[in-house]
């Protein structure tokens, strides 16, 4: 696929993971199996702790949320109160994540959730976040020739940073100017991009984000971001008015920074 070049008036770079930096068979492979074999065993080991707590209302918020916009969800809800058995609100915790995974939500309370399993695997070294070899050196130019760069991804910014704090490729936090999820808004509603670049503090079209999903190209674009479709392998295959429209890299490394020095 021959080079890509980006408008001259970037000066951000907002990147999503899987699919992008990220193998998607690392995500579906490797974390969310790691949650389904370990959930109830860390619920019940950390079920009185604060920041289960938390995560466990979150989901009852959630639940609730779902059950008034009429979402299909489980009939129960979750309740952590002194008078509950605590054997069954586990279960019913259980029940309610794996029925979040199996519809691929991308719920604030799921991804939190998750994101507080992750780190004990990644901190353990259990799990090693997988980088697409080209993204580290690419990302390197990137920031030498002066741009910014950004994570904006589905997955919590807690998790984020365990990917790339205990990657294959080591501590690469330092590449990254900064993280933005779903706390800012879903990706593919296009006000989630305008909300990404008033926290920025720039212009729109000052961004080009890299995504597999057409769906969260078309958000950004009507945002008014510039847009780039990274195919991968294993990334759901684009039609040929999405491959016709947007521009497509299959490597970090085909991105051409125009005019810059």
């Amino acid at each position: 696929m021959a080079s890509v070049s980006i408008p001259a008036c970037t000066t951000a770079l907002l990147l999503d993971i899987e699919g992008t930096t990220t193998p998607i068979t690392f995500v579906k492979d490797i974390l969310f199996p790691y949650i389904r074999e370990h959930l109830e065993d860390h619920l019940s080991t950390h079920w009185e702790e604060d920041e289960c707590k938390q995560d466990v209302h979150l989901l009852k918020k959630q639940i609730e949320e779902d059950m008034r916009q009429n979402r299909a969800c489980p009939v129960h809800t979750v309740d952590q109160t002194v008078h509950t058995d605590e054997e069954k609100a586990i279960r019913e915790v259980v029940e309610n994540v794996m029925w979040q995974m199996a519809a691929d939500r991308k719920s604030t309370a799921l991804k939190q959730l998750q994101g507080h399993m992750w780190r004990a695997a990644y901190t353990s070294g259990r799990i090693k976040g997988e980088i697409y070899p080209d993204v580290v050196p690419s990302v390197k130019t990137w920031r030498e020739r002066g741009l910014k760069v950004y994570i904006y991804s589905s997955g919590s910014v807690e998790a984020q940073k365990l990917l790339f704090g205990y990657s294959v490729e080591g501590d690469v936090l330092d590449l990254f100017d900064g993280h933005f999820d779903t706390t800012i808004g879903a990706k593919v509603d296009w006000k989630s991009y305008e909300r990404i670049a008033e926290r920025l503090g720039c212009q729109p079209e000052e961004i080009t984000f890299l995504t597999d999903v057409s769906r969260e190209a078309k958000a950004a674009e009507e945002a008014g971001l510039n847009v780039l479709l990274v195919v991968r392998p294993g990334n759901m295959e684009l039609t040929d008015e999405e491959s016709a429209h947007y521009n497509l890299i299959t490597s970090f490394s085909q991105l051409q920074l125009t005019g810059r020095a």
